[in-house]
């Protein structure tokens, strides 16, 4: 979640119809995609802290290399709770830390590791100005390197300061934000906030496909070129998290009338080919 531009010129997707919200089917055998078959979920259907044989916490306030204003906890209920079906992801503030604001991170990191697949998760945003929700992937091992090198998979970020704009950017060696080259594309999701989406990543050897609902906005090709512009051939872990402000989440600010704010997964499901 290293970068996340928004160019003037997509202000014009506000006048697009954009994604509508499609009901759950509380059964995800029922949905599975024609050749796949469902190797890891979680529907959320208990309570208390997310499931630990499936989730652990990424931890602290170092600001995470974008100069965020959050802090991480670690296995708090304030931050991350099941209830209602749903996971809640609570941004905060409060002191906490030496920080202002709490949030959580979470990771399915040596839980989840996959090499390739279908990773769908459905999900309501935050709004308000200094919220920077993600649902993202990291290597779980970083064969190639610090990053970028590894790579960087962004299914879904959003800007609270551009309300209803929806990104996809991948990042590697070749093409990352420090040299302006990241590849990204932006759809408007005009209910994002108030409507349940499913952000989905459809991940092979030769590309990367990346979707809200039905609709495809981001496609990245594997060139053939080596690890350089496809790292995307080791396993990789998948992070939710609610970030408050920071270099690109705070550009205009922190809006502390808007607290508390949660991110709400609805469900977690990845399939793999058969």
């Amino acid at each position: 979640m290293k970068q996340f531009f928004f160019f003037v010129c997509v202000l014009t997707l506000l006048n697009l119809g954009g994604c509508k919200d499609n009901p759950k089917d509380p059964n995800p055998d029922s949905e599975i995609p024609a050749g796949y078959q469902l190797v890891w979920s979680d529907e959320f259907n208990y309570t208390g802290l997310p499931d630990a044989s499936k989730w652990s916490y990424d931890i602290g306030g170092n600001g995470w290399g974008n100069e965020e204003a959050q802090y991480f906890t670690d296995s708090r209920l304030a931050n991350a709770e099941v209830k209602g079906g749903y996971l809640f992801i609570n941004a905060i503030k409060e002191d906490f830390e030496g920080k202002k604001y709490t949030s959580a991170r979470l990771v399915t990191r040596t839980k989840g590791d996959w090499l390739y697949g279908r990773i769908e998760v459905r999900a309501k945003l935050p709004d308000g100005v200094g919220m920077w929700p993600a649902i993202w992937m990291l290597p779980t091992d970083w064969a190639y390197g610090g990053w970028p090198a590894s790579g960087e998979i962004d299914i879904m970020e959003n800007l609270g300061y551009i309300p209803y704009f929806i990104s996809a950017t991948v990042q590697t060696q070749s093409y990352n934000f420090r040299s302006n080259s990241q590849k990204q594309a932006i759809t408007g999701v005009p209910d994002c906030y108030t409507q349940f989406h499913n952000y989905i990543l459809e991940w092979e050897s030769r590309e990367l496909r990346i979707y809200v609902d039905s609709k495809l906005y981001q496609t990245f090709k594997n060139e053939g070129t080596g690890y350089s512009v496809w790292p995307f051939d080791k396993q990789f872990h998948l992070i939710l998290n609610v970030a408050v402000g920071g270099t690109f989440g705070g550009a205009q600010g922190i809006d502390d009338g808007i607290f508390p704010r949660s991110m709400v997964i609805d469900y977690v499901r990845v399939y793999q080919k058969k």
